[in-house]
């Protein structure tokens, strides 16, 4: 088609409400007759910009996706579509966390006291969701579907390298009680399977390291760290500071100092699963 970019990999629609909305502009496009460069024209946006969102290569805004629905004739569905992409209804403090996510090639965990959110179980995560004061049923599902949806990255096509270091503590906390903590961990020895997961455990016999202060993640971006997101009472807060993004990329290789290596700690979690299960 006259005007129209290369078009890049075909884009998964399960794969993320960003992939969603990519998926879904291309085909009401080319529904449409329409090229790359006509929808640009009728929204005010280079053909380029169109090209890179519909390869999930930019953020959509919501005035693109209301310009859409008017160019397309679509009565709101891109507009609907968008507000799937914003984390509109997770709290706000982790919204922007949650941005940073969906960009990062790497993300580097430490958890000194749970599960991290990305590799928690469903039955898992509801027992810790479940925990916080005020938190109403319908709060619970809806703030239990987000942290499952979080997960969505690790099924990409090109998911971000995810390395994750826990305290053994962690593995021994019984949450949801013993089938949950069960389940929980012969997950963690699963996803450690994953090509771009990495589990490591820092044992009992550790003595006091910086990591007791707190969990973090540090995000980066084509191996440059550029975010973080640090843990804190009530909540936490996402930072982008150089410095102090700085101070957590060296705590985390402190830590990873203290942990058991990658086949180690798969070991443990073994065990620990054997032990719950006599």
């Amino acid at each position: 088609m006259e005007g129209q970019l290369s078009s890049g990999r075909e884009i998964d629609p399960r794969e993320s409400p960003r992939a969603l909305f990519a998926y879904e502009l291309r085909r009401y496009r080319q529904a449409a007759g329409l090229s790359q460069k006509r929808l640009g024209w009728l929204t005010g946006y280079s053909d380029s910009m169109v090209n890179l969102i519909e390869l999930t290569k930019r953020r959509p805004t919501e005035r693109f996706a209301e310009l859409c629905d008017r160019a397309l004739a679509l009565d709101g569905i891109m507009v609907r579509l968008y507000a799937a992409t914003t984390w509109r209804t997770a709290p706000e403090y982790f919204r922007p966390w949650l941005e940073v996510e969906e960009e990062a090639t790497a993300l580097h965990n430490w958890e000194p006291m749970l599960v991290p959110g990305l590799l928690q179980t469903q039955a898992y995560a509801r027992a810790i969701l479940a925990t916080s004061p005020g938190t109403s049923g319908e709060e619970l599902d809806e703030r239990l579907t987000q942290r499952m949806r979080r997960q969505a990255i690790l099924g990409r096509e090109k998911p971000p390298m995810i390395s994750v270091i826990v305290d053994e503590a962690v593995l021994h906390r019984s949450i949801g009680g013993a089938e949950v903590m069960r389940e929980q961990v012969k997950y963690l020895i699963e996803i450690a399977q994953h090509p771009m997961v990495t589990i490591q455990v820092v044992p009992y016999e550790t003595e006091a390291h910086c990591g007791l202060a707190g969990g973090f993640i540090v995000a980066e971006r084509v191996g440059w760290p550029y975010a973080a997101y640090m843990e804190a009472q009530p909540h936490g807060r996402t930072v982008d500071e150089p410095q102090t993004i700085a101070a957590l990329t060296a705590r985390y290789d402190a830590i990873r100092a203290e942990a058991l290596p990658f086949k180690q700690s798969v070991k443990l979690l073994e065990r620990v699963v054997n032990q719950r299960d006599r």
